[in-house]
């Protein structure tokens, strides 16, 4: 026999509507007919019939009702049919994508989501089908149905699960505490799956669909912007499969990146504690530009393609890279990592691609080497063979969608120069700080030895932009509802977070992870001083390792290309 406990489940019968900004879901916990009122105190009970006399009184018409229960003895699914309401059973191996591809048919109207309590299954259906059709970032994801139905999933492997699939599972956030009806009585009571509450589900979320190992598939952005606010000529968005699919495979597997998304190494920022990596392993510096990212791949001629952050891929028509040891034949299997900037030259906008990692060359794994190996080969293969067909003139840089150069860098006692001396005047573009890079092999994703350095007032944080009707009481004027669901960009000055721009390249906010580093960053910062002064103990530690350091920065700096001529084009 059942005890009272394993027939109802136990906790307050109350549900709620999602906030509209996240989708049309009515998430629930599961409704009780009329022969359990005797186990149901009156102020706990939900009837069917009660959740229909609530949508009418909200002049709501609920479309699909999803049951994830294993069972059918809670309510009589006719109650439900009989208002127009369409009923599905979800009790199948691969449910998340059933629950997918329903609610993309019967989203148009409400569609109400239950399972045993409304928290768990519930959310990470409601979660996986905001990530997979409307493009949300799975943290954003997650914290909005917390914040509509608290505590939101509080099992630790539901978590997980979502982040293995659409995120990095070492960011998925800890599980919260548990519902306070979970501690009402004993500790007998079974969860969302049938499971005893506190202990997680051997079972949990299936990962057949993701396992270890396995990429989800990628999203495709209609409408990437090249370059914000300035047009370049030659560039097209691919959206065409295969195509789209090969290009983003083959930069993963060219940088060694078993997930999906954009492949390239991300900096993390620096702070007290990482400061002390530069005097533990060799570095070089080099100016942090205020650019965009992008990745180039180049399989042939006519087969030079960039991506983005948000792993858009462009083709770029007209732009050549002939291979240096026969200039008729053009650079193919060949991967680069760099920023596009807009240099101002005569008060004319000029976008130029400085390049500033190499992954593979001719297919070859050149990423593996030293990073001042990299360097070279990116001058010699790269850089040297467009020089040499632009001087015979068989490249004519004027119908090229933009320029390619190489991006310096230095010994990292030249930060001082970069920030401070005549160097920042030659640079016909906006720099915003220093870029520390460790010399050993390409990493790709998140790296914690590559080092941005901003002045603490730069500090930022990419969030993801949740307009609602609430009190604002602030000075700043900016309308921030025109950047609603939108990336923005915000500094953090006088104890409040400031607009700074919107990120039209990215479509995710920065990870847990990340804008925690920046805020300790800002919380901890490293001044230019405080820099100074590290970089000035490390060339003494140096020196007594025999290491030299060179007498004057000045004498390793290169400086940026001439300006412009006002009667010649654009190099």
């Amino acid at each position: 026999l059942h005890s009272q406990n394993q027939l109802t489940p136990r906790g307050k019968f109350f549900w709620n509507m999602l906030i509209p900004d996240i989708g049309k879901f009515l998430p629930m916990k599961t409704m009780l007919g009329p022969k359990y009122d005797d186990k149901v105190p009156e102020e706990n009970r939900f009837h069917p019939s009660m959740l229909s006399q609530y949508l009418k009184s909200l002049k709501v018409k609920m479309g699909l009702l999803v049951d994830l229960t294993n069972t059918t003895r809670f309510y009589d699914r006719n109650e439900i049919e009989k208002e127009g309401v369409k009923y599905v059973k979800l009790q199948c191996k691969g449910w998340a994508l059933c629950f997918i591809e329903m609610c993309s048919v019967f989203l148009s109207s409400p569609t109400g989501v239950h399972c045993t309590h409304g928290f768990n299954r519930t959310g990470f259906l409601i979660c996986a089908y905001l990530v997979e059709k409307l493009d949300w970032s799975v943290e954003a994801a997650v914290a909005a149905f917390a914040q509509a139905r608290a505590p939101g999933i509080y099992k630790g492997d539901y978590l997980k699960e979502l982040f293995r699939r659409y995120g990095d599972v070492e960011d998925a956030p800890a599980a919260p505490a548990l519902p306070e009806w979970c501690f009402d009585d004993d500790d007998g009571d079974q969860d969302d799956d049938g499971n005893v509450i506190g202990h997680e589900s051997q079972s949990g979320p299936s990962s057949s669909e993701s396992a270890p190992g396995k990429r989800r598939k990628e999203r495709l952005k209609f409408g990437a912007i090249f370059v914000e606010g300035v047009t370049v000529k030659g560039v097209t968005q691919v959206t065409t499969q295969p195509k789209l699919a090969e290009i983003q495979r083959k930069c993963q597997e060219f940088a060694e990146w078993e997930k999906s998304g954009f492949p390239g190494a991300q900096p993390v920022s620096m702070d007290r504690r990482n400061l002390r990596f530069l005097e533990q392993n060799p570095y070089k510096v080099s100016w942090k530009a205020d650019g965009t990212r992008y990745m180039m791949l180049i399989n042939g001629k006519n087969e030079v393609h960039m991506i983005d952050r948000d792993n858009s891929v462009f083709h770029i028509a007209n732009l050549e890279f002939p291979f240096r040891k026969d200039l008729r034949v053009h650079l193919a299997n060949t991967l680069l990592d760099g920023e596009m900037i807009i240099d101002k030259v005569n008060g004319q906008p000029v976008p130029r691609y400085l390049i500033y990692d190499i992954i593979k060359f001719n297919g070859q794994p050149v990423g593996q080497c030293d990073f001042n190996i990299r360097l070279l080969c990116i001058e010699k293969e790269i850089i040297s063979p467009r020089m040499e067909k632009m001087k015979t003139g068989q490249i004519d840089k004027t119908k090229e969608p933009f320029s390619v150069r190489n991006k310096p860098f230095f010994d990292i006692h030249a930060a001082r120069k970069l920030l401070e001396g005549s160097f920042t005047s030659q640079v016909s573009h906006e720099v915003d700080g220093l870029i520390f890079q460790p010399c050993g092999k390409y990493k790709a994703g998140r790296c914690d030895d590559i080092l941005k350095w901003k002045p603490p007032s730069l500090n930022s944080v990419d969030f993801l932009t949740v307009a609602r009707e609430t009190l604002w009481l602030r000075d700043d004027s900016t309308d921030l509802k025109q950047y609603d669901n939108k990336i923005i960009e915000c500094s953090f000055n006088n104890n409040t977070w400031v607009f700074m721009r919107q990120r039209v390249d990215k479509s995710f906010p920065n990870s847990y992870d990340t804008a925690m580093a920046v805020c300790n960053s800002i919380k901890y910062p490293v001044t230019k001083e405080n820099l100074y002064e590290f970089l000035d103990r490390c060339a003494l530690g140096a020196q007594g390792q025999n290491r030299k350091r060179p007498s004057d920065p000045d004498t390793e700096l290169m400086p940026p290309p001439a300006p412009k001529r006002p009667n010649r084009a654009a190099p």
